[in-house]
């Protein structure tokens, strides 16, 4: 292991030494001006390209005088380009020598483009990046990739730009939660299904921006909704023909991989199909579950990781810590292990369809079917926080999930007529579920004298399907900034569970010997149903060029059902024909809100504000039909909300929005009636709980180069909650718990993150900096007193990747996480812990067609619980072979977990307890695949 340390601090510093020896202090300057007018061309891209291969090295922009100037320029030979809209390029060789560290190109003068049309194609060449209002646009042939490469990799390349191995894109420091493909969704709005499944070839352009709703983005008014989005522009040639990636391959241990994707593109007309098996836990798609059967427990615990339960967590101001990779992420090139807590195998197949349907209607839509097995084995130990004497749990789960799911997502845009168009977006999915769980606990005093036993085994059968569909209706007028939108949101998702809990439980004495023994055999069908409905009427009115006027109404209406039947084991008939009244109940909760409100917003060049306020009326209807019981409560709440944006520049924005919402509770958090599917876990729901006022203030800074080699993006995030729902534990002598949700104040959470990117043109090297912070006080009660928690977060990450010549890649990048738990209860219990991370990847072209790809994890922990402070190293190598022109084929052997050290070990923190878990995951494999490309265009 400090082998692999010093190897990183070496290659760190080569690099760092590197750096400080190649600074050049060569620059380019200029001014462009039109050629027949003498006038100055404003935000015209000055791009400098490498003479020998015409390589990205940095670009800009002319300032409001046409000016530019390029600096810190190595010695070397160049190639400038200009570029402007309306003019022909410009194009000039320089060199920068240590006799010439200044080049002056003086007034350079652009001529206006003339085309003659059927004579003459004129072909622009484009700068690597620009910049075009709100979007930072990337030239895809400007930033090379390994032949066959998916998107995912392309997009590594970018400056401001991280993919992780789970695929998780972040873009100037905010996760990327949308990729659409020429402006529209591609298997709706999982990213993974389009920067896996997409060559990086057939991309022309990567456009980053902040996407507003639908209703947002129509109306004009900035209601603070914004996502970080990806738009990728395919190639005009590469919109007719055929194109794909499809694979096979078997291992050691049983270990099989097969993958089919073929996509038809006729320019406007998409149709992509894919494929998927492996029992590697690569997933080119993102896993659902709305059962959520470990919400529970581990057979004994709320919040913990296993077991049956009703899904409500403990509610607390705590968070988990993953403290261990568990493996490869599954993207092109990658090992696979996704998930750092299981084993899953996959299966899964699907088609998108795109086109226009005549003149007025454009449609995009997909069907994606999945099966996933997902096997989990996992130890943990468990301090519980007490006022009078704490104890602990040491506990184990074996369980297996079998969930089976079907998705189809859709988009219409109709255009009514010239002024008013309907878009309809639903999407639907329909599951089934079978899980089996087999659990066994101990709890003891912090003496270890023994409190009590549990053995469960838990078995259950789901189904259910849920639904979302947004229907927008978006009329203009004639005059400049009047508008109408009606906004329909509709959410409905229905469940059906049957399960069979068979357990065990032991409660000691004082004697630590003499037991009294608890069995259950019981049988319970649970019926959840809700439906959310919410209507958002819009009116904007322009007051003037800068200022307007929105007047927002809405409504809601959200219904919860939940029927629980449970029967006992009938010894006589040997049936489950005994009716439990007491754990047996029919429950529905209904909330309605009126919510109408106006905002005043003002535009101006530099800056912009909008002032709104909202006043909402709710009602909250709970009936417990189980005992004829109605309970009727309003409520009245002032919303206000608030929007800030200054723009320094066209590259540096800061961002301020305030927002009030009201959470009203579920109908599981409601429902009065005890679950005690395990004796040592009851939970009750709470009929007289409050709905949540919940206030949010998001500040974001985002500052980049024009040449993209540098940028900075930091937010702080702070949340504070009136009537939080949160947990009430209470504990008898033998450790057995009640857990009921309460309303309470005192929660606030206080999140910052920084990033700073800095690409090294000359290098060819990208380092990225993340500083995060945060810091969470949580309430929550334990034997009836008041438990305050205090929870700070610190964690630094460097990284920096290349690729020197397209032959050499490789990818370094350091993480250390600290944190720190203090309570008001136990202060005895109160921990800190510290988490550290390397990683490396590399990707070396051999001769002979041979290419090397290796990456490496080493992790280190401590200040956990004893057998928990573990160290090790997780190493893949794979050494392939190319084939056939354009290098389509590829022939893989790849070892996972070379050292066979892989392991997953994670930290919870909540105010009642501090957990740490271990879990099985996929150890050392041998796999062998073969890879073929298809790729046929112009047909």
């Amino acid at each position: 292991m400090r082998i692999l340390l010093v190897t990183t601090c070496l290659l760190l510093l080569t690099l760092t030494g590197a750096v400080a020896q190649r600074t050049g202090k060569g620059s380019i300057r200029g001014t462009v001006v039109d050629s027949t007018t003498g006038k100055v061309l404003r935000e015209a891209t000055v791009s400098l390209l490498t003479a020998r291969d015409s390589a990205y090295v940095t670009f800009l922009i002319t300032d409001g005088d046409g000016a530019f100037t390029l600096k810190n320029i190595q010695e070397g030979e160049y190639r400038l380009l200009i570029t402007f809209v309306g003019y022909q390029n410009f194009s000039k060789h320089v060199t920068i020598t240590p006799a010439q560290l200044i080049v002056d190109l003086g007034t350079v003068q652009m001529v206006v483009a003339a085309l003659t049309l059927n004579e003459v194609t004129i072909k622009q060449e484009r700068a690597p990046i620009a910049v075009k209002q709100d979007t930072l646009e990337f030239n895809a042939g400007s930033f090379k990739t390994q032949p066959n490469a998916q998107v995912e990799e392309l997009l590594k390349k970018l400056p401001g730009v991280e993919v992780s191995r789970d695929g998780t894109i972040k873009a100037q420091g905010q996760q990327v939660n949308r990729v659409l493909v020429d402006g529209k969704p591609f298997f709706g709005d999982d990213p993974k299904m389009a920067t896996r499944n997409l060559p990086a070839d057939i991309i022309d352009k990567v456009q980053l921006y902040d996407q507003q709703s639908d209703q947002a983005a129509f109306s004009g008014i900035d209601d603070g909704n914004r996502e970080k989005t990806i738009n990728l522009t395919t190639k005009r040639d590469k919109r007719k023909g055929y194109f794909g990636q499809n694979s096979a391959g078997v291992g050691t241990d049983g270990r099989y991989l097969g993958r089919l994707n073929v996509n038809r593109f006729n320019n406007g007309r998409q149709i992509s199909v894919i494929g998927l098996g492996n029992n590697l836990n690569q997933q080119g798609f993102t896993m659902q579950d709305m059962f959520n059967f470990g919400g529970g427990g581990l057979g004994n615990q709320s919040g913990g990781f296993g077991g049956p339960g009703n899904g409500n967590g403990p509610g607390g101001a705590g968070g988990q810590v993953i403290m261990g990779p568990g493996g490869r992420g599954g993207g092109s090139g990658g090992f696979g292990n996704n998930t750092p807590n299981n084993i899953v195998e996959s299966l899964g197949g699907g088609i998108n369809y795109r086109d226009a349907w005549g003149k007025r209607a454009e449609v995009a839509m997909s069907y994606f079917a999945n099966q996933t097995t997902t096997t989990t084995e996992q130890q943990s130990r468990r301090e519980n926080i007490l006022p009078e004497a704490s104890f602990t749990n040491d506990q184990s789960n074996t369980s297996r999930n079998r969930n089976r799911n079907h998705r189809f997502n859709m988009r219409l845009d109709y255009k009514l007529d010239s002024l008013t168009t309907l878009r309809f977006t639903p999407n639907l999915s329909w599951q089934t579920s079978k899980y089996n769980s087999l659990s066994s606990q101990r709890a003891m005093t912090m003496a270890g004298r023994p409190l009590n036993s549990n053995e469960t085994d838990y078995r259950s059968n789901g189904d259910g399907v849920s639904g979302f569909s947004n229907l927008l209706l978006m009329r203009k007028f004639r005059r400049e900034g009047r508008t109408f939108s009606a906004n329909l949101n509709t959410i409905l998702n229905d469940q059906s569970i049957l399960g069979l809990n068979q357990a065990t439980n032991r409660f000691f004495g004082p004697d630590s010997v003499n037991a009294r023994v608890n069995r259950l055999n019981q049988q319970s069908r649970q019926q959840t149903d809700l439906m959310n409905n919410t209507l958002t009427l819009s009116y904007t009115e322009p007051l003037s060029l800068s200022r307007k006027l929105e007047f927002r109404y809405t409504y809601a209406a959200n219904s919860n059902q939940a029927d629980r039947s449970v029967t006992d084991y009938n010894e006589v008939t040997r049936q489950y024909d005994r009716f439990n009244p007491l754990l047996s109940n029919q429950f529905a909760s209904a909330f309605a809100a009126h919510r109408g409100g106006v905002t005043f917003q003002n535009r101006r060049l530099r800056y912009s504000y909008g002032i709104g306020v909202e006043v909402q009326e709710a009602d909250l209807r709970v009936d417990n039909r189980s005992i004829d019981s109605l309970l009727n409560r309003q409520f009245v709440n002032v919303l206000p909300n608030a929007m800030f944006t200054y723009n320094f520049g066209r590259n540096r924005n800061l961002r301020i929005n305030y927002r009030s919402r009201i959470n009203a509770p579920s109908v599981s958090q409601l429902q009065p009636v005890p679950d005690n599917t395990n004796p040592l876990n009851i939970r009750l729901g709470n009929p007289s709980l409050k709905p949540e006022y919940i206030n949010t203030v998001m500040m974001m800074f985002n500052s980049f180069s024009t040449s993209g080699s540098r940028s900075l993006f930091a937010a702080l995030n702070v949340n504070q909650i009136d009537n939080r729902i949160v947990n009430a534990t209470t504990f008898t002598n033998v450790g057995a718990q009640t857990t009921k949700p309460v309303n309470a104040d005192g929660f606030y959470a206080v999140n910052g993150f920084m990033a700073v990117g800095r690409r090294l043109n000359n290098l060819k090297v990208n380092i990225n900096w993340n500083t995060n912070v945060g810091l969470n006080r949580g309430v929550s009660f334990v034997n009836n007193q008041s438990n305050y928690s205090r929870n700070w977060i610190l964690g630094q990450g460097l990284s920096a990747n290349s690729s020197f010549n397209g032959k050499f890649e490789f990818n370094v990048s350091g993480n250390i996480n600290y944190q720190t738990a203090a309570y008001s209860l136990q202060s005895s219990q109160n921990t800190e812990f510290f988490t550290k991370t390397l990683e490396a990847d590399i990707y070396y072209q051999l001769p002979f067609r041979l290419v090397l790809i290796t990456d490496v994890t080493y992790l280190n922990n401590s200040g956990r619980s004893a057998g928990y402070n573990q160290n090790f190293a997780l190493w893949n190598v794979a050494l392939a072979r190319q084939f056939f022109k354009g290098k389509q084929g590829e022939l893989r052997l790849q070892v996972y977990d070379l050292l066979n050290q892989n392991r997953s070990l994670v930290r919870n923190v909540t105010e009642t307890y501090i957990e740490d878990v271990q879990s099985r995951v996929l150890k050392r494999y041998f796999l062998l695949s073969f890879t073929y490309n298809l790729r046929k265009f112009g047909i």
